[in-house]
């Protein structure tokens, strides 16, 4: 039994007349993703990073040499407000994880580079993280995942 399991007995002793079965996945889920949530900080925050910091240099990083976006593409790729990209972006370039570069094909804008150590810290940071998440999902067999898999994406669909 789980908290969420408690929770669920409350509601069914004071108001047995509620349908409290997605109270339960969703319950489950918000707290999985708590649980989750703080595992992977932990991790990136030994490499020098926070989430957002992370998310920021993976996206740059999976984009594949020369590892450079416009401000515009990481908004679109990061899902946060244009405001909150300008901060992160300043965060990590007085890191030095990235560089502002003059765009060549419109000198009236930058693009965003990785720099090389930008590059070093998010190789270190996304293998430690890739292992992290092996251990988290460990409880899981391979037919457990491949079907939770499943059925997140449809969940995920309906949103998407």
């Amino acid at each position: 039994m789980d908290r969420v399991d408690r929770i669920l007995s409350q509601w069914a002793k004071e108001r047995p007349d509620l349908d409290t079965e997605a109270m339960g996945l969703l319950g489950r889920m918000g707290r999985l993703t708590t649980h989750l949530a703080r595992e992977v900080e932990q991790v990136l925050q030994s490499h020098g990073l926070s989430s957002s910091a992370f998310d920021v240099l993976a996206t740059l990083r999976r984009s594949g040499q020369p590892y450079l976006m416009s401000p515009g593409d990481l908004l679109e790729m990061t899902m946060v407000s244009s405001g909150t990209m300008t901060n992160r972006i300043d965060q990590l370039e007085k890191s030095g994880f990235v560089a502002r570069v003059v765009n060549p094909e419109d000198r009236r804008s930058v693009l965003i580079a990785l720099t090389e150590k930008g590059l070093a810290v998010i190789d270190e940071a996304v293998g430690a993280h890739v292992a992290n998440q092996k251990r988290l999902t460990a409880t899981l067999d391979e037919d457990e995942k491949t079907a939770l898999d499943a059925l997140l994406r449809k969940f995920l669909a309906a949103f998407e």
